[in-house]
């Protein structure tokens, strides 16, 4: 993760600073003023990419010394110190953003996973993520959802099957595209089918799946494809996942429930960086 991370923050820096670095800062503080600072939490929230913040200063200066007080997975108050940072002015004013826009969008994704897996507590539900994830950062959701107390859904195209309804209209149905994937992976790729009615859910249970997504289904309809199932298939429900909706969406006795909402739409946690005086 580390080789990732900092390609990840070197990228940030370079959009950032573009060919002519920051023209503000180094017109306004000199080259040999030192500063310290911290970094404070605004708000409530769980904590993930505490670590893209010491690769931003690191690749700024290697003077720069930032000590962490918290760690990824941590929950936090509003007031909270993160993290003591000291050294060169001019590095930490230039980094600032970069980590703020890394860390707060983090830790937001984390805060957010922490919010639906409270919500289902005790049903014996999990949280899923998506490959609903922001191109090039899906690697750092990922871990901030996992931060969270979710559970990573496929990392890609490349790891696991899951045949949607698409796959399913454009090769005929749902029997030939269960032939088709049985006949070229493996025994030990998992296969997953996506369905969104009871019909479709009947027809897949006479062929050869591991788990089902079950699409867009209300709690009770949900409920009826459970007990149809009976655990023969690992189960998950999607669709139009909320706050509101989770718990009763849980106690239909799903194994797992999936938001694309955590990782592409999640409020960013509010924090920011304070230079001392």
């Amino acid at each position: 993760m580390s080789s990732h991370l900092e390609d990840v923050v070197r990228r940030a820096l370079a959009e950032d600073l573009g060919s002519a670095g920051d023209i503000t800062t180094m017109a306004t503080v000199g080259e040999d003023k030192m500063a310290r600072a911290r970094l404070v939490s605004r708000a409530e929230g769980t904590l993930a990419g505490l670590e893209t913040v010491k690769w931003v200063f690191a690749l700024l200066d290697d003077e720069i010394e930032c000590g962490l007080i918290v760690a990824d997975g941590d929950r936090v108050g509003s007031g909270a110190v993160l993290a003591e940072i000291s050294g060169p002015a001019r590095g930490i004013l230039t980094g600032e953003r970069t980590a703020l826009n890394l860390l707060g969008h983090l830790s937001g994704i984390a805060t957010a996973t922490a919010d639906l897996v409270g919500r289902v507590e005790g049903t014996g539900a999990r949280i899923l993520d998506t490959r609903k994830t922001t191109p090039n950062l899906r690697a750092l959701e990922k871990h901030a959802v996992r931060m969270g107390g979710g559970v990573n859904h496929r990392f890609g195209l490349f790891d696991a099957v899951l045949v949607k309804d698409n796959h399913i209209a454009a090769s005929g149905g749902l029997t030939a595209a269960l032939r088709g994937v049985r006949d070229r992976v493996g025994h030990t790729v998992r296969v997953e089918v996506e369905v969104d009615t009871l019909d479709q859910l009947d027809e897949l249970l006479t062929l050869d799946a591991d788990a089902v997504l079950l699409d867009n289904m209300d709690p009770d309809t949900l409920s009826r494809a459970i007990k149809l199932i009976d655990g023969r298939l690992i189960t998950e429900a999607s669709g139009n996942i909320t706050a509101d909706t989770v718990r009763q969406i849980s106690e239909t006795g799903v194994d797992y429930i999936s938001s694309g909402w955590i990782t592409h739409s999640a409020p960013a946690l509010d924090v920011t960086l304070e230079i001392e005086d």
